[in-house]
């Protein structure tokens, strides 16, 4: 199969997870939302382009692998957004936005965001099916070339490396990652990284590698901007870097 390869690169990234109340979690692993966001951001969809978001989801295939962690940071924010000069700010497309009135825009917000610092990940994406468009060409193009900002989670969270890594040939995404070089200078010594690779339910465990099972919600329902669904996602270690050495 072909894959895309992407660097995930930043002082901060944040791997949305369930919120409860206030507090905004992070996972450590970008699900397949989070990806196919990231895409249709790139390729100029916003919120409203909901088939169109729909339809690249069902077709994205993602697996992550961790090259180095980063430390978990919690950030507790409070604003009050009745201030004045809180009334109006600026979208990703240049444009001048007014809040829409309502709770959700006055008063005092207080938020407990996490995110991961100086954390590095390589993720591996493919298309199913891979002949309609957009096709990998066109998802890396659209990184190359984004038609809006791009960020990794959040909007404070901006990329400090391109995004785009290229379009290999693998045997499977596991296959992708393993032999994907190393992208940071890791922390400790050794070449094995841990990989998070979503796949269909009842696909038997690989073997001849350490690989545990979970189960993740990690689809978005796009109309109704909510999370929803029930994916399977292998969880393995192994030697990685095969294609070539630690980068940096």
């Amino acid at each position: 199969m072909k894959v895309l390869l992407l660097r995930f690169d930043a002082p901060l990234i944040s791997f949305g997870g369930t919120v409860v109340d206030a507090n905004n979690v992070t996972e450590d692993m970008p699900a397949r939302s989070m990806v196919v966001g990231l895409l249709g951001n790139a390729l100029g969809y916003d919120h409203r382009d909901v088939a169109a978001l729909g339809d690249l989801q069902s077709r994205v295939r993602h697996g992550a692998r961790c090259d180095r962690p980063g430390e978990l940071l919690v950030d507790f924010q409070t604003v009050d957004l009745s201030q004045d000069f809180l009334q109006h700010g600026w979208t990703t497309w240049g444009r001048r936005e007014g809040r829409d009135g309502g709770s959700a825009a006055s008063g005092t917000h207080i938020r407990k965001r996490h995110y991961l610092a100086d954390a590095v990940y390589t993720v591996a994406v493919t298309l199913e099916p891979s002949e309609e468009e957009p096709t990998l060409e066109d998802l890396l193009a659209a990184l190359e070339a984004p038609a809006r900002p791009l960020f990794l989670g959040r909007k404070a969270c901006l990329p400090s490396h391109t995004i785009a890594g290229g379009i290999v040939n693998a045997d499977s995404l596991f296959d992708a990652l393993v032999r994907a070089p190393l992208r940071a200078r890791r922390r400790r010594a050794g070449r094995r990284a841990r990989c998070l690779v979503s796949v269909p339910w009842g696909t038997p465990l690989p073997t001849g590698v350490e690989a545990r099972e979970r189960a993740v919600t990690e689809e978005r329902d796009w109309p109704n901007q909510v999370h929803v669904g029930r994916s399977r996602v292998l969880e393995l270690v192994a030697e990685c870097g095969r294609d070539g050495s630690d980068a940096t």
